[in-house]
């Protein structure tokens, strides 16, 4: 028994990919303006991480150099 057999394939697909095929006609602007922000907060979550990731990537070069 593997991981596949214990969880299942998601019916719905890549969240990113759902995102973006979301139809924005329904929205209000006050519903695009919060929509906005939060996908701006995803960003700079995602952008520190990657960040975060490059200096311990860094960090482990050095120490294997060594």
């Amino acid at each position: 028994m593997d991981l596949d057999d214990i969880m299942p394939a998601r019916k719905d697909g890549d969240p990113l990919t759902s995102l973006l095929r979301e139809d924005l006609d329904r929205l209000s602007l006050a519903e695009l303006d919060t929509r906005i922000a939060l996908l701006e907060s995803e960003l700079v979550r995602t952008r520190a991480k990657r960040e975060g990731a490059g200096k311990f990537r860094s960090a482990a070069d050095e120490l294997f150099k060594r």
